[in-house]
Parts: structure tokens; sequence; C-alpha cells
């Protein structure tokens, strides 16, 4: 069972608003934890949304983000994510590569707007010392600085978009402070070499982030109140107007809500073997996974703390290696014996602290079939919300191969519906498509009453509340079944 405390999300982000320059902006990167309360609470004190997918835009919007202050960034972006997005009303794209850029603005004149981008930059700079790198070497993030330089013509004949600035990203967990400092200010001053280069007014610079945060150990979250100084300093010295001119922006994911979670598990079993002694928990990698990508499929030395007792005698205390209930050997907490400082029993409650990033969504929470974690949310000692992650078999459509034929072929609706659609969800714009995502276009509950109320109207129906599952809402075809289905109930 997780448990998310928002006075910490609250403490975490008012630390991060005093370290920044102030007037900068700060953005929540929601893939560290999608949470809705966990979102909703960031978005309220004052965070826009930064997503990678429509999941992560469909969830942003759920929780209150306005679509033209989210910022959408990622590779391998596709052409149906970036019109599900633009037709939702994003407000800047992030463009990881030239071919990105060109997949963003057709996006845009498919559906006949114009949007904001910025190009994500790979710096020829590398002088950060500490974290993990993202740029500043061979990397699948961002266009090398020096691709960019002399691509003005080209870049500025693109249609569709509008050029507004750069963004940076070249570290992550970085927990030293002059080593952030010096990739922030480095990107400053690329940014600013960049802009005259290419003769770009920039009117939104993201520097990224790289804030840290303790992961699945004993640890407090680090402070920077040695950034806001020299930071400001870097961007009155390059951009000397950016308070009036630009959005200064800094993303943070793991370092606004890492410190706030704690998963609480119990102690199934406790056996020895040739010499180990295991601890079986009631949690493992479905649970807390880490990330597999940086070669950290599960956590490398999780800490368990105790916090209660169980029925059984005790062992002695000592190395003991934890793992969890899979049937698989790569379910286990940690790589070799762990100390736990306490008698471990059948039946005690442990808890692994700072795991509120890269905790569920980030963990094999389909391998085997078992259950989700729980989520408990806390705020002032108070619950919340308590619920669990379910996965969902959906059925797919067929693929087409362009959106006109697409449209042609699989609209059997009247001039009426789109119109209804349109009035309720403006951001569907006026082309509106079978396979649509209604609740990104901003479908929450009381756009649906308002919307059943006018097609009933439009179509003089009732619509019975057994046809009203979720899966009818999720786009304009399987909406419009039910209202052929009403439809043909008064023939």
């Amino acid at each position: 069972m997780y448990v998310y405390d928002l006075d910490r999300v609250r403490e975490a982000r008012a630390d991060l608003v005093a370290a920044v320059p102030e007037g900068a902006q700060l953005l929540y990167s929601l893939k560290a934890n999608p949470h809705p309360d966990l979102v909703g609470e960031l978005l309220a004190g004052g965070c826009h949304a930064e997503v990678s997918s429509t999941g992560e835009l469909s969830t942003a919007l759920a929780a209150g983000a306005v679509p033209a202050e989210v910022f959408y960034t990622g590779p391998g972006k596709t052409a149906e994510e970036l019109e599900i997005a633009v037709r939702a009303g994003v407000g800047t794209f992030s463009c990881e590569s030239l071919v990105d850029l060109q997949r963003v603005a057709a996006a845009a004149r498919e559906c006949d707007r114009e949007v904001d981008v910025v190009l994500r930059v790979n710096g020829a700079e590398a002088p950060g010392g500490a974290g993990m790198r993202m740029t500043g070497e061979a990397s699948q993030f961002g266009t090398d600085v020096e691709i960019l330089m002399g691509r003005r013509a080209e870049l500025a004949g693109v249609r569709g978009v509008r050029l507004a600035g750069f963004h940076f990203f070249p570290l992550t967990n970085v927990y030293d402070e002059q080593s952030l400092l010096d990739e922030m200010t480095g990107s400053v001053r690329t940014a600013a070499a960049l802009a005259g280069e290419l003769g770009i007014e920039v009117r939104v610079l993201d520097l990224g982030g790289g804030f840290a945060c303790p992961f699945a150990k004993e640890g407090e979250r680090p402070r920077y109140p040695g950034l806001r100084a020299p930071l400001t300093a870097a961007l009155d010295e390059h951009f000397p107007r950016w308070r009036a001119t630009t959005r200064v922006l800094f993303e943070s994911g793991r370092h606004l809500v890492g410190d706030s979670g704690v998963l609480l598990c119990t102690v199934s079993d406790v056996k020895d073997s040739r010499g180990t002694r295991f601890a079986v928990l009631d949690t493992g990698i479905n649970h807390l996974g880490g990330l597999s990508g940086i070669g950290r499929l599960l956590p490398l030395a999780a800490a368990v703390l105790p916090v209660g007792s169980g029925d059984a005698e005790e062992t002695a205390p000592g190395k003991i290696r934890l793992v969890g209930p899979l049937c698989t050997p790569a379910d286990t907490l940690g790589r070799g014996a762990a100390d736990v400082s306490a008698h471990v029993r059948v039946g005690q409650i442990l808890a692994i602290p700072n795991v509120g990033a890269y905790g569920p969504t980030a963990s094999l929470i389909g391998f085997l079939g078992r259950p989700a974690a729980a989520e408990i949310v806390v705020s002032d000692g108070d619950v919340v919300t308590a619920s669990r992650l379910v996965l969902v078999r959906e059925p797919v459509a067929p693929h087409t191969t362009s959106r006109q034929e697409n449209t042609m072929e699989t609209t059997p609706w009247d001039a009426r519906y789109p119109k209804v659609l349109a009035e309720v969800l403006p951001r569907l714009g006026s082309s509106v498509g079978p396979d649509d995502n209604l609740r990104a276009a901003g479908l929450d509950s009381l756009a649906l009453v308002d919307l059943l109320v006018r097609l009933e109207e439009a179509y003089d129906v009732t619509i019975p509340d057994d046809d009203l599952d979720p899966e009818a809402f999720a786009t304009p075809a399987s909406l419009w079944q039910v209202v052929e289905a009403a439809l043909a109930r008064t023939r």
C-alpha cells in the first residue's frame, strides 16, 4: 500500500519555487507520478503540466490543467497523438528533431491551427559532473546544437508552427548544486547564441530540471539555495528583457513528489536456505520496479523500516534478502542481502521510504496479474482518497491511412451530431473524427451531462442509463452508437 502525503508535496513545491529565479514557472513532469490528486495539488499550487503522452495529457486535463499552459515533450511523438494534443488545445510542444518539428507542424495544419514549439537542444557544453546525463553527448534527446546552427531559413519556412524558443534538459537527479548551476548557466549561453544565429525571439526558455530526491532509501530531499542569484544574473546578462518577454521554465518530477510517498508492506514468510535468510514480502517488482531503462528493473538497495509487529516468533536480526511474491528470481528488492535493523517476523509491517516518484506506474503492474498496490492520499493527517490502478483491455479500431479517408468511411452520423459535440467540447475543432478522444477534449462529468441533454433535445430521444457505460463516451463513434440505439427505439 502506497501512502502519499500532500503536505510534503506542498513543501517541496515551495522549496523549489524559492530556489529558481523569481518569476520563473515550474512544470510538473507527470511521468514521475500521474496520480490525479498529486497532479491536482501541484496544479492548484501554480505548477503547469509537462506531459509526454495522450494518457498523461488526459490525466492533466482531468486534474484541472489549462490546455494552453500544457507543455508536451518527448521523442518519437506520433501523428495521431499530436493531432489529439493539438485539438485539445495544448499550448507548447518541445521538438526533439527536425523530423519531430515537421510532424508537429503537419498536425497543426491538419487541425487548421498554428502552435508554439520550442527546439530541444543537445548542447555542446557538458560542464556538470554529477547526475545522469541526458544531453551534452550522443543522445536520443534533442538536436545537436551544431546541426541547428545554419538552419535559419529551413526552420523559418515550416508552416503551422511558431518558433518560440528552446528546451534544455542535460542532467537528471543531481544532488550537487554546482553541477546543476553549471549546466543551467551553460544552457542560457547556448540559448542566447542560437537565438542570434537563428533569428528567434525567445518567448519560451525551458532550462530543464535535474532536481534530485532519494529513491526507496532513507535520506532528505536536497535543497538548492545557491541557484537563484547566479541563474538570475545569467538570464539578465544574456536576455536583459526576459522578465517581460520570456517564459522561463523549470521542470521537476521526483523532487516535487519523491519524499511524499511511502510503501507499506507485510512480511509473508521468513525462511532460511543454505546460509541465506529470506524475508518474503507481499510487495515486489510489480509494485516497486524502479526504472528498467537505466538498469534499474528493481531498486538497487531498498531500505525497509519496521512500523509494526506480527504474531510469529522473532527471528535473529541481521542480513536478510528481501524478496517479493512473484514467481521469478528477479523479484527481489535488493541485489544481495540487506541490513534490517529490527527483528523481522511473519505478519510484521515494513515501510519503504521516498517512493512518491517512479512507483506504481514505473513498475511491472501487469506481470502475473496480481492487483496493483492500493494508493492512499492524505492531507493534514486526513485521508483524501483511496484507490488502485486497474489494467483494462480495450478493442482497437482498424488502422486507416489518412484522417480524411477514415472520416469519409466511418462517420454515419448526420450534420447535427458534430455540431452538438463541438458546442459542448470546443477543443474538438471544426472537424470531428470518429476516433477523437472525448476525454482529452474535456469531457468531464459536467460536460457529459450537458452533452446528453443536448443530444436528447437534438434527436428527440431518451438515452437510458443502462447505455451509459464509460466506453460509450470514449470517442464520437462509440457515443453515436448510443444515439443510434435510442433512435432505433423510436422507430
